[in-house]
């Protein structure tokens, strides 16, 4: 299969529109995509396995297996090491983040049933509303809202369960719009 269109630019503008190998750029030379490692042993039509190279040098070198990785490949390279080293620390954050929210989603959880024993809030409630009231407001906030609608409907009845859930909804959505 050839290398598309698509590809044969994307690696064109990677490589800067110039030959990895000599150097030179239209409209001295006519560019070419040529295989790092040679289709003929097995290289794939990837990108990170694809460089610009003028006529004669895609010419000259033919199905001879690279020995020394031209600079503009050893500087893709390492741009890929940074990018992946960024995406590594990005998902340990993400991560951290999610602990931190699965933990103060949990804890008030807990407060909910402490006082409203034998009840629980659902999933979907704990995952988009009580989700959302954690990113938008500050734990000790969303707390104060639950214990406020616990006051307002004390007793332990599922009527009261469902009336604090909602009172406490309208609670914190007062204070996100302020």
């Amino acid at each position: 299969m050839a290398v598309s269109r698509k590809m044969r630019f994307e690696v064109f503008k990677r490589d800067e529109f110039r030959c990895g190998y000599c150097g030179k750029s239209p409209p001295k030379v006519i560019l070419e995509i040529d295989h790092i490692q040679p289709k003929a042993k097995d290289g794939e039509d990837d990108i990170n396995n694809l460089i610009t190279a003028c006529f004669d040098c895609n010419r000259g070198k033919g199905s001879i297996e690279l020995k020394q990785v031209p600079t503009t490949i050893k500087d893709n390279l390492e741009v890929l090491k940074e990018k992946e080293s960024q995406v590594k620390e990005y998902r340990k954050f993400v991560n951290k983040i999610e602990r931190r929210m699965n933990k103060d989603i949990e804890d008030i959880v807990n407060l909910y049933q402490e006082y409203y024993k034998g009840w629980s809030f659902s999933e979907n409630f704990k995952n988009t509303s009580l989700k959302r009231f954690l990113n938008l407001l500050p734990k000790h906030e969303v707390k104060d809202a639950l214990m406020l609608s616990q006051v307002k409907f004390p007793e332990n009845t599922e009527y009261n369960s469902s009336q604090a859930i909602r009172y406490f909804c309208g609670i914190c959505w007062k204070k996100i719009k302020g």
